[in-house]
């Protein structure tokens, strides 16, 4: 099994870098693959909604965001890491998840998926919320911890000093795994579950 990790953190080795490597030891440990995709230092413009990924099949931006659509696809489980900026998630990173989910036609039903926050104080839940929607517009099933799964830290390193939240991350980690592993058994014994053809609404009619 394998989770695809992504750090929204302009810091490669940052707060939000040590949350992912908390989790990422506790995977090693469920035999569970792991790769860190580090996004937030890269330059990566926002959608244009010209919709050429239906016709492609990929972005007409070919940048991080196609590099990283085959190893979402393949991946069991994804985790979605950022730093909080004003009670939100980093701006770079929110370009990369809107034009991966949407350009990415595969089914992700029942692909895991995490969120974790960094932050100094306060724009955690937020942050949280914000970065949840990704999945659960999906059919993907979000893994949860023993609190919302947040990391405190400003200067980087600090978070090694957040216990609790520390804690928090191997939580996660530990759920998610037994959550990706049931789902395989369950896919074997009774495959995915039955989708109707999808109902479109327009509020002006």
């Amino acid at each position: 099994m394998k989770v695809l990790m992504i750090n929204g953190s302009p810091h490669a080795k940052g707060n939000t870098y040590i949350a992912l490597h908390e989790m990422e030891q506790i995977f090693a440990g469920e035999g569970i693959e792991t790769e860190i995709v580090h996004v937030g230092n890269k330059d990566i413009r926002g959608c244009i909604a010209c919709h050429s990924c239906f016709e492609k099949g990929k972005c007409v931006f070919n940048d991080l965001v196609n590099e990283t659509a085959p190893k979402f696809e393949e991946c069991d489980g994804i985790v979605v890491a950022s730093p909080v900026y004003y009670a939100s998630a980093n701006a770079t990173l929110i370009a990369f998840l809107d034009r991966l989910f949407y350009s990415t036609h595969f089914d992700k039903t029942m692909k895991v998926g995490a969120s974790v926050v960094a932050a100094r104080r306060g724009g955690l839940s937020a942050t949280f919320d914000e970065l949840n929607k990704y999945f659960t517009i999906c059919g993907m099933p979000v893994a949860s911890s023993q609190y919302w799964n947040s990391i405190h830290g400003r200067e980087p390193g600090e978070a090694q000093q957040d216990a609790e939240g520390l804690q928090t991350m191997r939580t996660l980690a530990r759920n998610m795994s037994f959550l990706m592993k049931s789902i395989a058994l369950g896919k074997e014994k009774y495959g995915l579950p039955e989708k109707e053809p999808a109902c479109h609404t327009n509020f002006i009619r």
